[in-house]
């Protein structure tokens, strides 16, 4: 019958599936082929382990979606790492504070900041210091607080009037010294080419007229900063007038020969005059000698107006003041000589 037949197969199958894990020592292979329409859900019931781990299978399917996903996250992430790296190493800063005086001189730049010009060789504290790099924050004039360097006359305000240790933060720029190149002398290829040639053509004439306006404008700015300050000055607003005027000074050309052979202008010793007169009325004694004596030896003359000037009342109260002032105004008889006859004759002094 059907049942005798059906039960006879079931129990060869039995026999030959047992004999097939005793010969392979209890590792069990499965080769078979899904049906077309085989869903693993189906046979949830009849297998429930076997159909737990095709819904993991099909689950986990997207491995290869999910490795290019990963590893797309990845590669923008160095990218932007990469991207921040390059604007740190252009603009990236260092901190230090530093004791007066300073082993560092600064210079204005053609945008108007605070840059350094010159390092004293071998100076401890001032190793990261380089030619050009750019002054960004810098401790205010008194107390705690940290100002932005807005400008080359804050900048210089802020350390001479500081007393104590001055912290700055500085842009490292490379040795990149371009900002302190004016943008007339930029283009000299052809007036190059035809001196090298012995002639003078359209190319030098072009470079000597944008330098001659160049020199022009910056004159006249100068001139137009010169009054502002002044009129602050006037109005008692001395913080604010020193300011422009050390920008003013920040603003000398370099190079400069006047029509009178001076390699200093006009303007940058009187402006440097009024720097002292400025100090001097905010009480800033060791400023204010100092610009003095920059004043002094850019050329300027007028020793009776220092001695008599009452916008430097407060420096001549200084012990410096005099021996100062005696370095470069000598008169034929000086005060010792003065003083030999004044007893001789009998007159006090």
């Amino acid at each position: 019958s059907l049942e005798a037949c059906s039960l006879l197969t079931h129990a060869i199958l039995k026999h030959f599936t047992m004999a097939a894990i005793a010969c392979t020592s209890g590792r069990v292979t499965i080769s078979c082929k899904s049906p077309k329409n085989y869903s693993p859900a189906s046979n949830a019931r009849a297998s429930p382990s076997m159909a737990a781990r095709a819904m993991s299978a099909r689950v986990a399917l997207p491995t290869k979606l999910s490795r290019s996903t990963v590893s797309t996250r990845a590669t923008r992430a160095v990218q932007v790492r990469a991207e921040t790296a390059k604007t740190e190493v252009k603009g990236e800063t260092y901190e230090v504070t530093l004791q007066k005086p300073l082993q560092v001189k600064f210079a204005r730049g053609q945008d108007g900041g605070a840059y350094v010009i010159q390092v004293v060789p071998g100076a401890v504290g001032y190793e990261d210091f380089e030619e050009g790099d750019k002054i960004v924050r810098v401790s205010a004039s008194f107390g705690t607080d940290i100002w932005t360097a807005e400008n080359y006359g804050q900048v210089m305000y802020a350390v001479k009037t500081r007393s104590g240790d001055i912290f700055f933060e500085l842009e490292k720029r490379g040795g990149d010294v371009s900002v302190f190149e004016r943008a007339a002398g930029d283009k000299k290829s052809g007036a190059q080419r035809e001196r090298a040639g012995g002639n003078y053509g359209a190319g030098t004439q072009e470079l000597q007229m944008k330098n001659y306006a160049s020199k022009k404008e910056l004159a006249e700015q100068r001139v137009v900063m010169f009054n502002e300050a002044l009129d602050l000055y006037k109005q008692k607003k001395y913080d604010e007038a020193l300011v422009i005027f050390e920008n003013v000074v920040g603003l000398e050309p370099k190079g400069y020969i006047g029509d009178d052979q001076s390699k200093i202008t006009e303007i940058y010793r009187v402006s440097q005059y009024n720097v002292a007169c400025c100090y001097s009325m905010i009480k800033q004694e060791d400023a204010g000698l100092d610009a003095l004596k920059q004043c002094l030896m850019s050329g300027y003359d007028d020793y009776k107006t220092i001695r008599s000037d009452p916008g430097l009342e407060f420096l001549r109260g200084s012990e410096d003041f005099k021996p100062l002032l005696d370095k470069f105004d000598e008169p034929l008889i000086n005060e010792n000589a003065m003083k030999v006859l004044n007893k001789l004759f009998g007159k006090k002094n």
